[in-house]
């Protein structure tokens, strides 16, 4: 199979390559709700994690490998994508939510007392809602799962006074 994009406008840039390698995978879902399956673990595999593990943050790094972004932290740990460099926006501590599309966006889940989720901003737009995309959510909390430990990788609606911190990766 080819890519229209190649033929017919040259080559994508590296955010173009960001946004079709997580796109595409849209759709991808666990075996049996229990992180696993083929497509899941490969993504487990990245970042040299076996199946059952949490996959949020290994399939962001997936995405980037595969479009050829250098420099990326290859860790299945959520935190890990916002070190101070990378990191424009804290939610009342610094900076402004002006996102770009394939920034990485971090969720603060209270259980955990830190960045426990993250995704791709796909659109960010000029009112309260953004769109994502992200791996190992659901579009509803259902079965007991929260959104942020769901069993796919989706494109969601997200309220932006959700999102903790913003970091920039291209």
């Amino acid at each position: 199979m080819f890519s229209v994009s190649f033929l017919c406008f040259g080559e994508l840039t590296q955010r173009e390559k960001v946004v079709k390698a997580y796109s595409d995978k849209i759709g991808w879902r666990e075996k049996t709700g229990h992180n696993d399956g083929t497509n899941i673990e490969y993504i487990l595999g990245t970042v040299g994690l076996s199946k059952g593990n949490p996959w949020c943050a290994a399939f962001i790094y997936t995405c980037f490998i595969e479009a050829g972004v250098k420099g990326v932290p290859r860790s299945g740990y959520s935190p890990a994508w916002f070190p101070k460099s990378n990191t424009y926006y804290i939610r009342g501590i610094r900076g402004t939510p002006n996102a770009q599309q394939a920034d990485v966006f971090g969720l603060f889940i209270k259980s955990k007392n830190r960045i426990g989720h993250v995704g791709f901003i796909d659109v960010w737009g000029d009112g309260s809602i953004c769109i994502t995309v992200e791996g190992n959510t659901s579009l509803e909390t259902s079965g007991g799962k929260k959104d942020h430990d769901g069993e796919g990788v989706e494109r969601k609606r997200r309220l932006k006074s959700q999102i903790n911190k913003l970091s920039r990766w291209l």
